[in-house]
């Protein structure tokens, strides 16, 4: 584990993985504006059915802040969605440096798939962590029940999104992946784990999903060999 970090951490001065995390970075940006601009309108449009004429400021200002409050509370499923959509370069990239007889043998999966594999993930962590939400509340009480929860519940479902990334460009269907190129437990949950906590850190989450899918390559690999 510690070994797939570093050599992911080494790898983000490569060109193809800085071209790579440029485009996460911006499209995920570029989601999270494009909503705060469909709030504004929005709102814009409630305000004027409510009679409310002139709320254009306040409909700017409560735009701005449900966007921010969204960055924060939706990021990690925004940027693993987006992620999705480019895994396979980040992982191409590092197969061709650390494993090119991989790289040589994989059929790329393409965007429509990662967009699918995207929407999945998307779907099962808005529906695990809703599920999650009593306990969450629950544990308000003690004070650090609920993020340890969350990081669990989030580590879980990371862990084997990271894992079917590197899957998607070694097997020809797409409901076999688990079956065929799954991690042991422990380290796709410490996998998961680690992209999550990295994911809350502000400035490093935008770091953390090119890792977590460099490191995930590795640690498929490394199982594999």
């Amino acid at each position: 584990m510690i070994q797939a970090f570093t050599r992911a951490l080494a790898q983000l001065t490569d060109r193809s993985i800085l071209a790579i995390l440029l485009k996460v970075v911006l499209l995920t940006i570029l989601l999270f504006l494009l909503f705060g601009v469909a709030a504004y309108f929005g709102l814009v449009w409630l305000f004027a059915q409510l009679g409310w004429e002139g709320g254009g400021f306040a409909a700017a200002a409560a735009a701005a802040i449900i966007a921010i409050l969204t960055g924060l509370l939706l990021f990690r499923i925004v940027a693993i969605f987006v992620l999705n959509i480019f895994s396979d370069d980040i992982v191409d990239a590092v197969e061709r440096r650390y494993y090119p007889d991989w790289a040589e043998a994989a059929r790329p999966p393409g965007y429509a798939l990662g967009i699918k594999m995207g929407l999945a993930s998307t779907g099962r962590a808005l529906g695990y962590n809703i599920l999650a939400a009593p306990l969450y509340a629950l544990l308000l009480v003690t004070g650090i029940g609920v993020p340890i929860a969350f990081f669990a519940v989030n580590g879980l479902l990371l862990g084997r999104d990271l894992q079917d990334m590197v899957a998607a460009r070694h097997v020809r269907d797409y409901q076999n992946l688990k079956a065929e190129w799954s991690l042991s437990k422990g380290p796709r949950f410490i996998l998961g784990l680690i992209a999550a906590l990295l994911l809350a850190i502000p400035f490093v989450n935008f770091l953390a999903p090119v890792l977590a899918a460099a490191m995930a390559t590795h640690l498929v690999h490394r199982r594999r060999t």
